[in-house]
């Protein structure tokens, strides 16, 4: 019996000799092929310099060069020059300048991730799914994110016209005023016996501010709070950590998010939430749409799997890579896509996104134009009501108001769905 598993062993011993003898050879022609290519790389670089029409610097070429490496790996991996990474460091921090839309590159045009709230570019009107096409009259076409992002900057107050293809449209242009953008990723309101928290981005501000606004919530309205509705919609992403503290704030226990790469397996992390619900398992929705990337898609994907939550509205972005900042040499960094990330359940949204419980697309609700309707106030006689003899049109100017201001329908069949869910909760509860 112990005869077979030791010959089997051995014999797996003799075959690995030429094997490791081979992959080291192997190695080492690859090694031997790598100095060769940067030979080349040194090579075309000089011709560049001697030859090219007019002078080049040396410094804009080989940034360029390592940034042309980078974005031929995928869109999200880049080089950020001194300047660049110094403004990244202050976007995390909630507070930086520019336009407020979150870009990605896709066939050659810059794609609109998300415009970010009451930034510029929001209230010019740009869209989730825009491609940009032109800046100043000048083509995207050929340049780098990098270069687009660059030419997107500029001074405060300076206006930018930017040439929008959106499907369905011809293509039109859009003047933006460049300006200080200031994020507040967390806002909260009341919808009645509603909670509402919209956050747009994850910076290092959002999950403190999604805890001041459940408490604020939660102390304002009391023992009558239907439910929370977490709005994502047009949330570019931002943080992981922010993620997992957002999710973690609305589970009691389990996985949220596990991270993982095929090169180095050895990395691979999982994130658990700690005990310790702060809306105490009142119901939650959550919208989304397909402006809703990365770090919103983590939310929520780990709040679906775990059934904290009902996912409403449209299908999101699907980013489901993690990038690494990495400093390098002159103050400058690498932006690289080192993991992917899974939700709960182990499933990976790249390309895929979230697809949510209940699809909603959206729509703004108007009062129909029907004429006036008639009731028994209306008949002539009618007696009055013994309890309130009020006039039948008290309302009339309130309905009015009301109807002339377009309401979210997926914000109002959201607060439908989580007023339906508590009542369910209480007649569970109270059987």
């Amino acid at each position: 019996m112990t005869f077979r598993p030791i010959m089997i062993a051995a014999a797996t011993a003799i075959v690995a000799l030429p094997l490791g003898a081979f992959i080291g050879a192997q190695a080492r022609a690859q090694s031997a092929e790598t100095y060769q290519y940067l030979d080349l790389f040194g090579e075309v670089l000089e011709l560049v310099k001697a030859n090219y029409v007019e002078e080049v610097d040396d410094k804009e070429l080989i940034e360029s060069a390592i940034n042309g490496m980078l974005t031929s790996l995928d869109p999200h991996s880049s080089f950020l020059g001194a300047d660049s990474f110094q403004d990244m460091q202050v976007q995390t921090k909630g507070e930086f300048g520019g336009l407020g839309i979150e870009v990605t590159m896709e066939n050659g045009f810059v794609k609109v991730v998300s415009p970010i709230d009451d930034t510029p570019a929001f209230r010019a009107g740009v869209k989730a799914g825009d491609f940009i096409t032109h800046l100043d009259g000048e083509p995207v076409l050929g340049l780098t994110l990098s270069d687009a992002v660059e030419r997107m900057r500029g001074k405060v107050g300076d206006p930018l016209d930017i040439t929008v293809r959106r499907e369905g449209r011809d293509p039109f242009d859009i003047t933006i005023v460049r300006d200080v953008i200031k994020i507040r990723s967390v806002r909260h309101r009341i919808e009645g016996d509603v909670g509402y928290l919209r956050v747009t981005t994850f910076n290092e501000q959002t999950t403190p501010g999604v805890l001041k606004g459940v408490e604020e919530i939660r102390a304002e309205v009391g023992d009558g709070l239907k439910g929370f509705i977490l709005d994502l919609r047009n949330n570019p992403g931002g943080l992981l950590d922010e993620a997992v503290g957002v999710s973690d704030a609305f589970l009691e226990q389990g996985e949220i998010v596990s991270t993982r790469s095929e090169q180095q397996p050895e990395e691979a992390q999982r994130f658990n939430a700690q005990a310790g619900d702060v809306t105490d398992g009142l119901p939650l929705v959550v919208i989304i749409n397909g402006g809703s990337a990365s770090a919103s898609e983590i939310v929520a994907g780990a709040l679906q799997d775990h059934r904290r939550a009902i996912v409403l509205g449209e299908k999101s972005f699907g980013k489901g890579s993690v990038q690494t900042i990495r400093p390098v040499r002159n103050r400058s960094a690498v932006r690289l896509t080192t993991q992917y990330y899974y939700t709960p359940s182990g499933r990976s949204i790249q390309q895929k996104g979230i697809e949510p419980d209940i699809e909603v697309e959206p729509a703004t609700i108007n009062l129909a134009e029907t004429g006036p309707g008639r009731s028994e106030a209306d008949l002539r006689g009618s007696l009055e009501n013994p309890d309130e003899a009020a006039p039948a049109n008290d309302n009339a100017e309130d309905a009015e108001a009301e109807a002339e201001e377009p309401q979210d329908y997926q914000l109002s069949r959201a607060l439908d769905l989580l007023r339906g869910l508590s009542l369910y909760r209480d007649r569970v509860v109270a059987n």
